[in-house]
């Protein structure tokens, strides 16, 4: 699968789905997110069933400010519209693998009741 190229417009619709969603931020001066990119897109071809999305924070810098982007790469993970996953760095090819299977492994089912406990918390 391709990886898309996210914007402000396209962002919100991107996660919308209920596919889990890596998205990494990434600037087109920054080594370390040059030298993460091939693997980046090794694991998008691999894995087919997962959407794969990257932000130029040069290009987009008030949607990076929006989401807290300090530093770069950064990769941020969706699934059924919930950020399970926000961190700093560029990962390695078997890092890469072990986040996306754990994530696939996660019972969103009770994810969402968490959530939904915690907001009825901060209501109540």
């Amino acid at each position: 699968m391709a990886v898309l190229e996210l914007t402000a417009d396209t962002f919100n619709d991107a996660i919308a789905a209920d596919k889990t969603v890596i998205i990494d931020f990434w600037a087109p001066w920054c080594g370390p997110c040059r030298s993460f990119a091939p693997t980046f897109e090794a694991a998008a071809a691999k894995h087919t069933d997962v959407v794969f999305a990257k932000v130029n924070t040069e290009e987009q810098q008030q949607l990076a400010g929006e989401l807290n982007i300090r530093s770069i790469p950064t990769l941020m993970v969706f699934r059924e519209q919930v950020l399970l996953f926000n961190q700093a760095g560029a990962l390695s090819a078997g890092q890469l693998e072990t986040l996306l299977q754990q994530v696939a492994e996660l019972d969103m089912a009770q994810i969402h009741a968490e959530i939904a406990a915690r907001e009825a918390d901060n209501q109540g």
